[in-house]
């Protein structure tokens, strides 16, 4: 493939330096910030912004009266950006730990649904077949792996779609369904009622800890509500931490919606309890989300083959 002397001239001008401006400028909205974050002089950072676009031949930021704007090329471009510099870091930390001595970084993002099952048992295989690969789990929510996979922040992820069209930007494999409870605190006034005398009406004047909306657990419990023609409940906390929902939960009368296999040991510990209400159905099954086009490393494929090991859904089918 022949590669446009426009094209050339843009990859022999472009730096890292660059890249790390562009981002430090969306999310600081100011040249001045943005210089101190790379490390430049104010002036060198304009004159950088300057050659970057130039070099790609339109205006990436809109100069308005309360900052700098990406325009939607140069959103385009800070997706970019934002993906290489985290390949970079990536490459930088796994060489790092080879150099001293150990077997390189697998970095996984992952829902909290999936640790105390799927994704402790299959990392608990992995460790034992390479102890010396440094291997990370970021994330908590579906939404915040997603954002972290399309940065380029993590290998794969451990979650579901979040987004009708994410299935053109990453391929998915169903790994394991996940049931939804209601719980509150050991010792909260609803823990001794009779279970046949509960419903969801009568709970949502109560105070409630629930993930953010962007979360689909969050669009399940609202579907839930549109089922039985309820409104949402008034007094809310949005959390997309699933450790300080838990905390939340044990210090106070709300009610939260959480992963069986989150509550699970609360529950026999005796320091939560389940309400007695079917949310509904299973939450849709979450699995392994890979950016489409992508070749991953050694150790993520054989991380992906431990999860099937502990999957309760079909295995994919077979390659053509």
């Amino acid at each position: 493939m022949t590669t446009s002397r426009s094209v050339l001239a843009l990859i022999n001008r472009l730096r890292f330096k660059h890249l790390s401006l562009l981002v430090a400028l969306d999310e600081t909205g100011n040249l001045h910030q943005a210089a101190t974050e790379i490390n430049v002089a104010q002036p060198s950072a304009s004159r950088m912004l300057a050659n970057i676009e130039e070099a790609f031949g339109f205006l990436l930021f809109e100069r308005r009266a309360r900052g700098l704007h990406p325009t939607p090329l140069g959103q385009v471009t800070l997706a970019y950006a934002r993906r290489a510099l985290a390949e970079l870091q990536r490459f930088a930390e796994g060489l790092e730990v080879k150099h001293k001595g150990g077997h390189g970084q697998l970095t996984v993002g992952a829902i909290m649904g999936a640790a105390p099952d799927v994704l402790a048992m299959a990392v608990a295989d992995l460790k034992v077949e390479r102890p010396l690969l440094n291997v990370r789990i970021l994330g908590e929510t579906s939404d915040q792996i997603v954002e972290l996979l399309q940065r380029g922040q993590v290998d794969f992820a451990l979650g579901r779609f979040t987004h009708p069209l994410q299935h053109n930007e990453f391929d998915f494999e169903v790994i394991a369904n996940e049931t939804m409870q209601l719980v509150v605190r050991s010792g909260h006034p609803l823990a001794d009622r009779d279970p046949e005398a509960f419903c969801m009406a009568d709970l949502i004047e109560l105070p409630w800890v629930l993930q953010p909306m962007t979360s689909p657990a969050r669009r399940l419990f609202e579907q839930e509500l549109g089922h039985q023609r309820l409104a949402s409940p008034s007094n809310i906390v949005e959390c997309g931490s699933i450790f300080a929902t838990l905390q939340l939960v044990q210090n106070s009368d709300a009610i939260a919606m959480l992963p069986e296999s989150v509550v699970r040991d609360h529950l026999r510990a005796g320091l939560l309890v389940m309400l007695p209400i079917e949310i509904g159905h299973h939450l849709e099954g979450f699995g392994v989300l890979t950016r489409k086009d992508e070749t991953l490393a050694e150790p993520a494929v054989r991380f992906i083959e431990l999860l099937r090991r502990y999957s309760d859904a079909p295995p994919p089918p077979a390659a053509a």
